[in-house]
């Protein structure tokens, strides 16, 4: 896409042939159908970035970013969205680092009903589908020595990176970044020679496997297990799966309930696989995201899924779970178990994560959006806690854990502002019109009450009827003139055509019930319905000129519903938010850990002596040169204000 934004993270400015491939054909599509031709089918519409959404409208619906002038990312990001720069855990989990993204929305409501012009979203808490009730738990594993002085390297490495003294090809990020996760999971992943650590995840994992194992063993209960690092080769180097698959064997599993969704590498040989983890031949399948996550249906015996990493897209971990949690499995409680190393990498996973989500969260919603909100969802907060428990600190935990509460509890406060809004709007107009309008039309029925009274029409006698400026006294004659008039209206439209027992009387074709309708006008308007039989017709229009009694009645009693409902908004307007004592106090006691941990980071800072500075190659402040101070290198503090976070709201 075209842009002018620079450095923003999520935002990729390269093109794609077949995307630019793609939106031709949408285009093409448009024009030959009148924007009715295209459709497209996902669960996942936004899985990773902001971007995605702004592509989606141009596929589907760029003849609306054209007449709103949005066509160009650019305006598009300045009336829907805000970079907002926080610091946030570097990617090496040892330090903090100030990085500028998407995270914040604006206008959402109006961006939401502009995308629901073409999406018809459908969440779960719509469809109340019979889906098991899942236990989620983390399982926080403590780094070993090894792994500690491992993730120190690659700080170095980072730090070296970042001010330019390596050469891309030699080392960089995303190197750093596979090292993490690697490191995370397994250190001899980077080294195969490296002791097994007995208190590593994966041998906890494995303690979890075996001990759900054997207390399903009646009802041979399955197990899932998603990792998709170190996926089995078969080249004789060291990757997880067979380790697990050895010890778990070593411990008595049968080598037969066993397997790897790699060995099935056609769709028979999958199919046949997934028959028998069904039937609980197979009790614990072992793949990665890719080859077992959308598309795998064996919920049928499935207790437990085991997250021993995490994908890069939240729609990853959606459809990980989304194997378990799903209609037609036979337990009525599941277990997700996510696999953590603290003080790893794993805490920048779960923050990517969590980033990611913030966006999608206030977009595929069911609830009516605030005008504006950071994230509402409750998958966005369980990314936050995996991270705070990641980093170690208990008052970074302390202070992730109030931000989520207090920017839920402003959520709240918001939402309650909103309905106390509408009700005053609704006190202030609606019900003040609306009463004035039932009084009003109260008092035409009663004026055409008189009306009807004052022209009264007996069994035997007939008042006349005036048909096109003809009085017709006999009443059959009249009944005739009148179907004879319904042939000859020229159009749909409604036509006056004479008086009736003092009502103007007017005729129109009902297009949406197919009939034609007489229209009695007095004070007020009463649309009667004709047929094909002439005395019938004017039984009915006496029919609607004799019943103003219960009319009346009915009417009378709108008013006293509507000062009831007036009355009950009063109350409710002054009605105050409920908790807000709770977010008072959380919110005074998130400043004071804020104002803690500035000071912290501040007390805490290496001292150097002069020589050591000034041999010593200096590292420019990312913060520093955000803010353009001096030219003094600044540590960068962690959680400098409310916006900037790592444990976030919804």
């Amino acid at each position: 896409m075209t842009t002018k934004m620079r450095n923003v993270a999520g935002l990729s400015t390269s093109e794609a042939q077949k995307s630019s491939d793609m939106f031709g054909k949408c285009r093409y599509l448009d024009e030959i159908t009148g924007g009715r031709g295209v459709v497209f089918a996902t669960g996942t519409p936004v899985s990773n970035s902001m971007t995605e959404l702004y592509t989606v409208m141009r596929y589907l619906q760029y003849s609306t970013l054209q007449q709103k002038k949005l066509t160009h990312f650019d305006c598009w990001a300045s009336t829907f969205g805000e970079t907002t720069t926080a610091i946030e855990l570097a990617p090496e989990g040892t330090g903090y680092r100030a990085r500028t993204r998407f995270a914040k929305f604006f206008n959402l409501p109006e961006l939401m009903s502009m995308f629901k012009e073409v999406a018809d979203i459908k969440t779960s808490d719509q469809l109340h589908l019979p889906v098991p009730v899942a236990k989620f738990e983390t399982v926080v594993a403590k780094p070993s020595e090894i792994q500690k002085e491992m993730v120190q390297e690659l700080s170095k490495r980072a730090a070296e990176i970042h001010s330019g003294t390596v050469d891309a090809s030699v080392d960089n990020m995303l190197c750093v970044t596979n090292d993490g996760r690697k490191i995370g999971l397994d250190v001899r992943l980077m080294n195969p020679m490296l002791p097994d650590d007995p208190n590593s995840k994966l041998n906890v994992c494995v303690q979890n496997v075996l001990k759900i194992w054997e207390e399903g063993k009646d009802q041979k209960l399955t197990q899932l297990l998603f990792c998709d690092l170190s996926t089995p080769k078969n080249d004789g180097n060291f990757n997880v799966y067979d380790d697990i698959r050895k010890k778990l064997i070593a411990a008595g599993v049968p080598e037969n309930e066993i397997e790897f969704i790699h060995n099935a590498d056609t769709e028979a040989k999958k199919a046949a696989l997934f028959s028998k983890v069904r039937s609980g031949d197979v009790r614990v399948l072992l793949g990665s995201t890719a080859k077992m996550g959308a598309g795998t249906n064996v919920q049928s015996r499935l207790v437990a899924v085991h997250h021993l990493d995490v994908g890069w897209k939240p729609s990853d971990m959606t459809q990980r779970n989304g194997r378990i949690i799903r209609q037609g499995n036979m337990n009525k409680e599941v277990k997700v178990f996510n696999y953590v190393t603290e003080g790893t990498f794993d805490a920048y996973l779960w923050q990517t994560l969590e980033n990611k989500q913030r966006f999608i969260s206030q977009i595929m919603t069911s609830k009516s959006p605030v005008r504006s909100c950071e994230d509402v969802d409750e998958q966005a907060l369980s990314y936050a806690e995996i991270k705070a428990l990641c980093a170690g600190n208990p008052l970074i935990k302390e202070k992730m854990d109030l931000d989520v509460q207090v920017a839920k509890l402003k959520v709240l406060k918001a939402d309650h502002q909103s309905q106390k809004f509408r009700l005053q709007d609704k006190l202030l107009t609606k019900f003040p019109a609306d009463i004035q309008e039932t009084n009003a039309y109260i008092a035409g029925l009663k004026a055409d009450a008189q009306l009807a009274a004052d022209h009264p029409q007996g069994k035997e006698e007939f008042c006349g009827m005036v048909i096109k400026g003809v009085t017709y006294d006999e009443k059959k004659t009249a009944g005739e003139r009148l179907v004879l008039a319904c042939s000859e209206l020229p159009n749909a439209e409604e036509k006056v055509i004479g008086s009736y027992r003092g009502f103007e009387l007017s005729l129109r074709f009902d297009t949406f019930r197919s009939e034609y309708q007489a229209i009695l006008k007095g004070q007020r308007r009463y649309p009667v319905a004709l047929g094909t039989d002439p005395l019938g017709n004017i039984i009915r229009l006496d029919n609607s000129l004799n019943n103003f009694p219960e009319r009346i009645n009915s009417a009378e009693n709108e008013p006293t519903t509507l000062h009831q409902q007036q009355a009950a908004a009063q109350i409710e307007v002054e009605k105050p938010f409920p908790q807000e004592e709770e977010l008072a106090e959380k919110s005074a006691r998130l400043a004071e850990l804020n104002a803690q941990l500035d000071v912290d980071e501040k007390s805490h800072e290496p001292e150097q002596d002069e020589e050591e500075q000034e041999g010593a190659p200096r590292r420019p402040s990312v913060l520093a040169a955000l803010e353009e101070k001096s030219d003094k290198p600044e540590p960068v503090k962690p959680f400098k204000s409310y916006l900037d976070k790592d444990g976030d709201a919804r």
